[in-house]
């Protein structure tokens, strides 16, 4: 299957602590790809490394997006290429209305792209196009925001990091149909998440443990092996105080 997205032996190093190594996969084109590991594991800090962020270019290894060597290149670049990615704690523009945020990167700007966008995560229109980003926006509804945001913009390949972050039960239901409904349009989806649950929409997953890939195959093989033999999934790479951060 054509290949979207690979990383060839990434290393990663970070005040003298090793936080990736030796780590290398591959996301096919219009899949759903997932890396299951653990807080601590090293699974934000490699969604900083394949989207390009100042201060995680790789010690060692490359990166490439359609065959492409970007491992070099800028944020903005690589987003100019169609690669995105949706934060775990979603980004924050105080002030500006949650339709303008959610059309920001939409090629088209009719009210149907928000409208649909917003219907997907269960948002009411009516409501939320007028709302304002500020603090009074819960977690969840930044998250759900977000999201919108991607399906608007269309990527050719999104990481989104936690999607399921700060969601509950039945959000979570909607937020896998959106994944799904993504993929469907034409995105590519690497997912990175600790949970199980949100694996099982999953074409291929990988299990990150001591910032190495220790399983990779089927969702439900690397679930089972994730909750039942990996002892090395409890090896952090990163120091507990620091996991919100990498």
């Amino acid at each position: 299957m054509d290949e979207i997205l690979r990383a060839n032996s990434i290393y990663l190093e970070k005040d003298k602590r090793i936080i990736i190594k030796n780590l290398t996969f591959s996301v096919p084109r219009y899949s759903i790809s997932a890396i299951l590991g653990r807080n601590g594991a090293g699974k934000s800090s490699l969604a900083s490394v394949l989207m390009g962020l100042s201060g995680f270019k790789p010690t060692g290894g490359r990166v490439y997006f359609e065959g492409e060597d970007i491992t070099d290149l800028s944020v903005t670049n690589r987003a100019k290429r169609g690669l995105a990615l949706a934060w775990q704690t979603p980004a924050s523009f105080e002030g500006m209305k949650v339709s303008e945020y959610i059309m920001l990167g939409s090629k088209d700007k009719n009210g149907k792209v928000l409208k649909e966008a917003l219907d997907r995560i269960d948002l009411d229109t009516a409501y939320y196009t007028n709302r304002i980003l500020d603090k009074s926006l819960s977690g969840g509804e930044r998250k759900r925001i977000e999201l919108a945001a991607v399906f608007a913009m269309q990527p050719k390949l999104v990481i989104l990091d936690e999607p399921d972050s700060g969601i509950d039960a039945i959000s979570l239901d909607k937020i896998k149909q959106l994944i799904i409904d993504l993929r469907n349009r034409g995105t590519t989806i690497l997912l990175i998440t600790h949970r199980e649950e949100i694996v099982e929409i999953a074409d291929r997953a990988y299990l990150i443990g001591g910032g190495e890939i220790v399983k990779d195959g089927s969702p439900s093989g690397v679930v089972n092996f994730f909750k039942t033999e990996c002892d090395k999934c409890f090896h952090r790479v990163i120091p507990e105080e620091f996991t919100k951060e990498v």
